[in-house]
């Protein structure tokens, strides 16, 4: 299997708030495997999480339980074809690589879950979602998946939706930073001014 060069659906650089509190990045390159197995095979005793979690691996791929007999792997860049070698495949299991028809952004800071707050139909509080929560949502109108998935000890969620919705959600969600100062460049901005 060849790895294809990737492109983004969004083409402008992260966005952060002037104190830094909250951060848009597009995270679109990512790689994202998606794994459906059967309670009892050995894809399931390896991937070991929970519908609803997360965990990190030792190659530092993100597991993650994203619906029941469901998964999703993120990995870097370029990793897919190495991240589906380590899923075993007998019984009844598939692996597929999603990374090109799946769009991502990281929304990170003191101010992530308050800005999220504004346009997702779930409550993003620390009681709900805790670090390592793995969840569907609602984000501006765009059914998502997102993982809680905190970095240098700053609440982080990653949040991926169908490729077709990429810039529209990475508009909306950095719309919804502008109260923290984000600016919005040109052209990206939801509303027409």
């Amino acid at each position: 299997m060849s790895e294809i060069t990737f492109k983004s659906p969004v083409d402008v650089g992260p966005l952060t708030s002037p104190d830094g509190s909250v951060t848009v990045a597009d995270a679109a390159s990512t790689t994202k495997v998606q794994v459906r197995a059967g309670a009892g095979t050995a894809a399931a005793a390896a991937l070991d999480v929970s519908y609803g979690s997360s965990r990190r691996r030792a190659d530092d791929a993100l597991v993650c339980g994203t619906r029941p007999d469901e998964w999703t792997i993120y990995g870097t860049p370029g990793q897919a074809a190495a991240i589906s070698a380590t899923v075993p495949t007998d019984g009844f299991v598939t692996v597929i690589d999603i990374t090109h028809g799946r769009a991502m952004l990281r929304i990170s800071g003191s101010n992530a879950s308050a800005s999220l707050n504004k346009i997702c139909n779930l409550d993003l509080g620390e009681e709900l979602t805790p670090n390592g929560a793995v969840f569907s949502a609602s984000v501006g109108n765009v059914g998502c998946d997102l993982v809680r998935d905190d970095q240098n000890g700053q609440t982080s969620f990653l949040i991926a939706c169908e490729r077709s919705f990429g810039k529209f959600l990475f508009i909306a969600v950095a719309d919804a930073c502008t109260e923290f100062g984000v600016q919005i460049p040109a052209g990206w901005e939801l509303h027409g001014h």
